[in-house]
Order: C-alpha cells, then structure tokens, then sequence
C-alpha cells in the first residue's frame, strides 16, 4: 500500500463467477479511469483451497494478469478487512484510512465504487 495515494483493494477468488466475470474486468476498466490509484488485487483461498499461479492466470485470456495479483492464502487479509465475501473492494484514502468498502460486483457496486475514487480525486 502506499501512503499519500488511494489504494485499492479488491479480494476475489477464482471460483467466483462474479469475480472473474466481472469484477476483475471492472478493475481492469479502472485502472484506466483512475491510473493514480493503487490498485491492489488479492486473491483469496477459503478452507482448503490451493491454487496455483497458472490456475489464477487461466482467467485471463493472455494467461498473464495486466496487474500483480497477490494471494491471501488463509484469508487472513480478508478478515482484517471483514469483507462480506467475494468480490469485495476497500477504498484506502491517502491516509490508508478506509474510505469505502463495498461487497458486491453488480452495477450499483460498481457506481458506488466509480464515485468513491472520483471523490477523493485531487
């Protein structure tokens, strides 16, 4: 994370449809709108899951991430951020406070989480 930028986290798994249907490629159309967020993408094991670095990549058509993608592996990070499930985003304000969190990857997410990051634009 980085201070004096707004950061954001989306927690995703690979067996969520919603995730990689449409929240990965929503993060993707971020990245454009917003190029001076921190963009901090964070897949998630549950129970016993394991999932390689090609089983996270298969999502991709290109098999490679237009982004790094880091893995939670006991969902440590997830429960820090007592996210709902998955995919879930926080918004960091530049003092790594957090600004939003928003469970969920359907429109009205996603506007919420397009207005949050127009909001602390500077």
């Amino acid at each position: 994370m980085k201070k004096k930028k707004v950061n954001l986290l989306l927690f995703y798994n690979t067996y969520c449809m919603g995730c990689t249907g449409r929240a990965i490629p929503f993060a993707y159309e971020l990245t454009k709108d917003f190029p001076e967020v921190n963009l901090i993408v964070i897949h998630t094991n549950f129970g016993n899951q394991t999932f390689s670095e090609n089983e996270i990549l298969d999502i991709f058509t290109t098999k490679t991430s237009p982004f790094n993608i880091y893995i939670d592996p006991n969902a440590e990070t997830y429960n820090h951020f007592q996210c709902e499930g998955t995919p879930h985003w926080i918004v960091l304000d530049q003092e790594l406070q957090i600004f939003r969190s928003i469970f969920g990857s359907q429109n009205q997410a996603q506007q919420r989480l397009w207005y949050a990051l127009e909001s602390l634009k500077n």
